[in-house]
């Protein structure tokens, strides 16, 4: 390995520090960048005349992107997190107290451990542009500031360090510079080194205006309390430790002197880096990662093929939702067809969706011209011809979906790839209706498509890898998050999502009322209970499904054939329009002997539940990795980001090891 940091003494007696951590993308605070930080210190404090010193990164296009997330995911015990945290401490008081002026000169991401680093220098320099990015994002990846953050910044810029905190905002450098955060910008053309070593002069010669108001921070406690109103409004009462230990560092570090409240940001530190949430956090963050690009995705030096052209085959609700992505994230026209009365109707809601979403800035192009590239038919055109891929949307039946795919199939060319939206029909049911079905998978939308991230994309016995790799490109065109998994009931997410709900029913027929099911999940951290997303997807889809599946669930069957599909499906299910439980469903409900279930236990039969199904599809190969499980839950369900998924969660909790000996992480 190369030596991170170098320095040169130019003829002013200026140190010039390059730091730039070899064979890796961006800078962050490894081991080996501690060790060459502290030596590189050490020259400075000996060397007896130099005037200044600039700390400028080696990258093309960033400045310090904080600490390395691995390793701190990886402690395990307080004395290892207090080693971890006191390195960060020592490192920036050396720099804080020498007795020279310093300057961060930044460009591209300066965050987290990055940031506290420039913080503690005397003085900062940004170079303007896009791709400058400056902040704390810790609590966005179940941490806070721990490299003095929580005391330096608010000391910096007084109160408003603590909503950037606490939200994790990160800053452009013109945004940081009106904060206070950033002294001094350089034009995104200038030379950065030179506009530095122009401003350490004028620093050294008292010519540099640095803002540095005194803050007493007399209403911290008053502002403290709102901001944990705030908190807790956002995490829908869930005590979460990331926010909340940050707040309280601040609202404690802030009363006393910077050296006190290092001591108590270090003591907090410790606390949040060994909470299961943090753990949870930093699995999700790296998920997150791992699906950004799709086309990291795809088999190593595979090209995927232009696609100029997509078809969708229905003009319902998720039809619609389909056209709208493809529309606005790609300027490929759409050819949609269906029955002629579904046409119009449909056009109107793609054309109002739009609308909305170009009131709030959302959209790239005007609206008219976007909808210029969509056609609406109602027979097979001679534009099928051209289409480089078809998505299928139509009614959920296997005769429907027989007859349209023959209809189909003699219209676009035999390389036009065939996706179907199915979300309870297997693929390869579908497979043999389709000529030359290595071309033919599943992408498998959430609803409102254009809300929801992720899209599982199927592989069927007879599906070709080159197939799956062109739909990853596809789903990166239309910046949507990936599951890739083999074919089977339910796929992953729905897979996981029957035995959980089947649980909820169980307890409910137990004589557990709607409402403490769903709050007991919505306290877990869910967006929603079991009981109220089946009545938002539709009563019908589970039980259709569960009949599929030879499994017998009495409530469903009784409410389906009352004519309960939903709320929104039908106007009557679980659930009357003001949100409370309709009474005239409770009659319905299927009884067993009464089994009263407590919050933890409600929690935890459904986790187990959805963690027995993952370690099935896991153990039959319907994915090749555990993380794609926790993909599908986080983006598909909304399972709280802080858990890291079911299936870490389960690591984290014990629940892997009591259930199956082992982790699956």
């Amino acid at each position: 390995m190369g030596k991170v940091f170098t320095t040169e003494v130019d003829a002013s007696g200026i140190a010039v520090v390059v730091f730039d951590v070899a064979a890796e993308k961006m800078n962050t605070w490894t081991e080996e960048a501690f060790l060459g930080f502290y030596d590189t210190m050490s020259q400075l404090e000996a060397a007896g005349d130099l005037r200044g010193v600039i700390f400028i990164s080696g990258k093309p296009d960033n400045f310090l992107a904080g600490a390395n997330l691995k390793l701190i995911a990886e402690i395990e015990d307080a004395d290892e997190a207090r080693r971890a945290v006191e390195t960060f401490h020592s490192a920036f008081a050396r720099l804080e107290a020498l007795g020279i002026p310093t300057a961060a000169a930044i460009h591209g991401h300066c965050l987290g451990g990055g940031l506290e680093f420039a913080l503690a220098c005397k003085a900062r320099i940004a170079k303007e542009g896009k791709n400058t990015i400056i902040g704390l994002p810790e609590c966005n990846v179940g941490l806070f500031p721990g490299g003095g953050g929580t005391q330096r910044l608010p000391r910096l810029i007084g109160y408003p360090a603590m909503e950037l905190i606490l939200r994790g905002t990160m800053l452009t450098a013109d945004k940081a510079l009106k904060m206070g955060i950033i002294d001094r910008l350089a034009p995104a053309e200038a030379d950065l080194l030179a506009a530095a070593k122009a401003f350490i002069d004028d620093i050294i010669l008292g010519k540099a205006d640095l803002k540095r108001p005194e803050f007493t921070f007399t209403e911290i406690d008053a502002v403290a309390q709102l901001a944990r109103e705030g908190i807790m409004k956002v995490t829908r009462g869930r005590e979460i430790p990331a926010p909340l230990l940050a707040l309280k560092t601040m609202q404690e570090g802030l009363k006393v002197s910077l050296e006190k409240g290092l001591e108590i940001e270090r003591n907090n530190f410790v606390e949040v880096v060994l909470s299961k949430e943090a753990k949870g956090s930093i699995n999700t963050f790296y998920l997150k990662g791992m699906t950004d690009k799709p086309a990291a995705m795809m088999t190593r030096g595979f090209t995927p093929r232009p696609l100029n052209h997509a078809a969708v085959l229905g003009f319902g609700t998720m039809g619609r939702g389909i056209v709208i992505d493809i529309l606005r994230n790609t300027g490929m026209p759409v050819l949609v067809k269906d029955i002629p009365e579904a046409l119009e109707p449909g056009r109107n809601f793609v054309r109002k969706t739009l609308e909305e979403m170009a009131e709030k800035g959302r959209l790239r192009e005007t609206v008219n011209e976007i909808m210029n590239r969509l056609t609406a038919v109602s027979g097979y055109v001679d534009d099928f011809g051209k289409a480089d891929i078809v998505i299928e949307a139509v009614f959920e039946a296997i005769d429907v979906k027989k007859q349209v795919y023959g209809e189909l199939c003699g219209v676009i060319r035999e390389d036009c790839i065939i996706a179907s939206n199915t979300s309870s029909i297997p693929i390869n049911s579908m497979a043999p209706f389709v000529s030359n079905n290595s071309r033919f998978a599943g992408l498998h939308f959430f609803s409102p498509v254009w809300l929801m991230q992720l899209v599982e994309v199927i592989q069927g016995d007879n599906t070709a890898r080159d197939t799956i790799d062109n739909l990853l490109n596809f789903v990166g065109l239309i910046r949507k998050r990936p599951l890739v998994c083999r074919d089977n009931a339910g796929f992953v997410v729905n897979a996981m999502l029957f035995p959980n709900l089947l649980n909820a029913l169980k307890y409910l027929e137990e004589g557990n009322p709607i409402e403490k099911i769903d709050q007991a999940m919505t306290r877990f951290g869910m967006p929603v209970g079991p009981i109220r997303l089946t009545d938002e997807v539709g009563i019908d889809v589970p039980y259709k499904i569960f009949v599929g599946m030879g499994i017998r669930q009495d409530t469903l069957k009784n409410v389906v054939e009352a004519g309960r599909l939903g709320l929104k499906k039908s106007g009557k299910g679980f659930f009357l329009k003001d949100g409370r439980v309709d009474p005239d469903v409770l009659s319905l409900i299927a009884r067993r002997e009464p089994v009263e279930k407590g919050d933890k236990e409600i929690q935890d039969g459904l986790l187990t539940a959805m963690v027995q199904v993952g370690k099935d599809i896991l153990d039959r190969m319907i994915v090749d990795d555990v993380r794609m499980i926790d993909v599908g839950m986080v983006w598909g369900t909304g399972f709280p980001a802080e858990k890291g998924g079911p299936m870490k969660w389960a690591d984290l909790t014990g629940l892997s090891k009591k259930l199956f000996g082992r982790n699956f992480y």
